[in-house]
């Protein structure tokens, strides 16, 4: 079935079921960024592979709503589907919320199924819906599943433990926090959806969603106990060993009557509202007090320990050294011809591969050559992939997963000879990452607050771009990880010392080319401004890898930012010197020349 077909049986089944529409969001069951193949349901009845998207079917029209990273990717995958694109973020763009009111008369109902739908989410939509007497229906089987006959099953790979020399915490000392927490806020329990906060405090990983290494589970955590409810096929002798007296193990499946079993103990149930799926809460609803607030288990882990932060170091020196292998084999390879978007990647990954700790990918490399750099979270595929030639621009965002940490970078390169244009347009980039990174500002200021220090040099020019600065990155973990981000839509949530945060401003002109300079940070306390009256944290840049000094218009860096470059490039030749031959050395010396 073509994806024209598939709506069409969509709405077969929502007739079947009473429903005038049916939500279709990308998210699964734990509200994960990247999914699983199994639960790539927007995907498969859309056609558009962007990470996120949500569609929303009635019985005669389809749209859906996504991103401005996503945009033109959107308007090139939804061609001939009869789903309408509605572009997030524009003064002009319908909410989904609205647009499906406008579309149904009173008292119609609208279809979905509770585990891809958050609680926070569930709520918004009841009440954007009860004004004009429209439902929400909850449809336990999954109406996409039935449509999608050769759906794959689930990953049965097994879990592993991530000891203490990495992690820098036991798991017993990291329970005895979250007990803290809930003892707090008068909890008795607190219920876990989201497989990156389950990772964490049980020190597990695993290999059941690309790029990120958790594992599909559910946690319950009590005053008392810990459960974790997962595959019992993936659970190795190691595991358990490893949590041992601290943890009970039941199937993935049972988590339903476990909740309908707690809720008969009565007390106060912890929900972090927008990581908990629908379908959890409603064993719970009406039986128990439910205290709703973000999981304190996302803030205790965005603030890494020393081991952690040694971790990340470690790593990304390695990963700068794959770095560097890569940029001087590009450099070298393009003019000879034969190099695309999707062998440049491949190239990169093997380099990766070669590193001590290596994992594998922390997202699908953003191999972008020309015009395709314009599109900020462009995907190559055999059927957009083109030759890199000795001209242009090439923009490369990638990562790694180490056992150490995780890795995210990205670099822009002149194949060629760079314009005028091209140079400001990248120097003014750099600008603001020089900025941002130099920037010293109090203790509970948050990201929304310093932004703009990243956006000034685009501004003064009349430009802008229409991401996030900043986003937090976990510990051999999910490359994005909140609450804290560096972007006009935080939601106000305080930088913390600890905090590993991505620094990644940068500008696209369509049709054209991308730029974008992104290095990893961790927040430190600036001991100089720092007094007894007011406390102020600063930036220290912890990736390592030379930017591309031909794209560099020197005369419009200040004194400040020509230092903070000449000292960044300095300690990248320092210190991955050491990891590289003769050969790659002369290289980088000559890469991050003074200026």
């Amino acid at each position: 079935m073509n994806v024209s077909e598939r709506i069409a049986r969509l709405r077969e089944l929502m007739k079947e079921r009473g429903v005038q529409a049916y939500l279709v969001p990308s998210t699964d069951p734990h509200h994960s960024e990247y999914l699983p193949e199994c639960w790539k349901r927007r995907q498969f009845i859309s056609g558009f592979t962007g990470s996120a998207g949500d569609v929303v079917v009635t019985l005669n029209r389809a749209g859906l709503w996504t991103d401005g990273r996503y945009f033109l990717q959107a308007e090139d995958q939804l061609q001939g589907s009869g789903i309408d694109l509605f572009k997030m973020g524009l003064p002009e763009t319908t909410k989904m919320e609205d647009w499906i009111v406008s579309q149904l008369p009173e008292g119609s109902s609208v279809g979905v199924d509770p585990r891809v739908l958050s609680v926070e989410a569930a709520g918004k939509l009841k009440k954007a819906f009860s004004e004009k007497d429209i439902s929400l229906k909850y449809i336990d089987r999954n109406l996409v599943d039935v449509i999608w006959e050769d759906r794959p099953a689930p990953s049965d790979s097994p879990i592993t433990v991530h000891p203490p020399e990495f992690s820098g915490e036991t798991v017993e000392h990291k329970l005895e926090r979250v007990r803290e927490k809930l003892s707090s806020k008068g909890c008795s329990s607190h219920v876990l959806c989201a497989l990156d906060t389950i990772a964490w405090v049980f020190d597990l990983r695993g290999k059941d969603i690309d790029y990120n290494p958790v594992f599909i589970s559910y946690a319950v955590i009590t005053e008392e106990d810990a459960h974790l409810f997962v595959d019992r096929g993936k659970v190795t002798e190691d595991v358990r060993e490893h949590l041992a007296n601290l943890v009970t193990f039941h199937p993935y499946e049972e988590i339903s009557s476990f909740l309908k079993g707690l809720a008969e103990k009565g007390g106060r149930v912890w929900i972090d509202p927008v990581t908990t799926n629908k379908w959890l809460m409603l064993p719970l609803e009406g039986k128990v007090k439910i205290h709703m607030e973000r999981s304190p288990i996302t803030d205790l882990k965005s603030v890494k320990n020393g081991t952690e932060l040694a971790g990340f170091r470690k790593c990304l020196a390695t990963d700068g050294a794959a770095m560097v292998r890569f940029l001087k084999w590009l450099e070298e390879a393009v003019p000879s011809g034969g190099v695309t978007e999707i062998s440049a990647a491949l190239k990169l990954e093997g380099f990766r591969r070669e590193g001590e700790g290596f994992v594998g990918l922390s997202f699908n490399t953003i191999s972008a050559y020309g015009e395709h750099g314009a599109i900020i979270h462009y995907d190559p595929t055999p059927e957009t992939d083109v030759e890199l030639k000795p001209e242009g621009i090439y923009l490369v965002d990638s990562g790694g997963q180490y056992v150490n940490g995780t890795t995210d970078i990205t670099r822009t390169v002149s194949l060629g000879e760079p314009n005028e244009e091209q140079r400001e347009m990248f120097t003014r980039v750099l600008k603001g990452h020089i900025d941002l990174a130099m920037l010293r500002f109090p203790r509970g200021f948050s990201g929304k607050q310093i932004d703009a220090f990243a956006r000034k040099a685009l501004w003064d020019a009349g430009k802008n771009y229409g991401h996030g600065t900043g986003h937090g990155v976990g510990h051999y973990l999910n490359v994005h990880e909140g609450p804290m981000g560096i972007t006009p839509r935080d939601k106000g949530v305080p930088l913390m010392e600890g905090n590993v945060l991505s620094n990644e401003p940068g500008y696209y002109k369509a049709g054209e080319y991308g730029i974008r300079t992104e290095n990893l940070v961790v927040i430190e306390k600036d001991q100089e401004l720092s007094s007894e009256e007011l406390e102020f944290l600063k930036f220290e840049t912890i990736t390592l890898c030379p930017i591309d000094l031909r794209l560099v218009d020197e005369e419009l860096l200040t004194e400040e930012e020509r230092k903070w470059l000449n000292d960044y490039h300095r300690k990248v030749r320092e210190e991955l010197s050491p990891l590289l031959d003769e050969d790659h050395v002369r290289w980088l010396s000559e890469r991050t020349r003074a200026v």
